[in-house]
């Protein structure tokens, strides 16, 4: 069981970028997923979240430019950065809570000019 993550890169700010992040192997019943990021010196932080009934939760960093959706059929979780910031410069992980808990790689994501 694994995440592979993907669509992180360079985004200029006011850009938008879409990260993906699908789990691969036998994963039963997940009950959340969710997007994390860390920038340089800071702690990790949770970004979005969406559980298997739809809801969502975002930091207030990120409402209203964010948006987390999840394809259920196809076990993936996507992130739509609409507006990026520098301040939204980081790598970013994805987070499965099945039966297991799983973390991605992580990818960059970096927005300048």
């Amino acid at each position: 069981m694994q995440l592979v993550e993907s669509g992180g890169g360079l985004v200029q700010p006011g850009g938008s970028l879409r990260l993906s992040c699908a789990a691969s192997g036998s994963i039963f019943s997940i009950k959340v997923m969710a997007w994390y990021r860390q920038a340089p010196g800071k702690p990790r932080e949770l970004v979005a979240s969406i559980f298997s009934g739809g809801s969502t939760g975002y930091a207030d960093s990120v409402k209203g430019r964010f948006t987390i959706s999840r394809e259920n059929a196809k076990n993936t979780v996507y992130l739509q950065m609409n507006n990026a910031k520098p301040e939204d410069t980081a790598v970013y992980y994805c987070y499965v809570q099945s039966h297991i808990i799983l973390w991605g790689q992580g990818t960059q994501v970096t927005v300048s000019s």
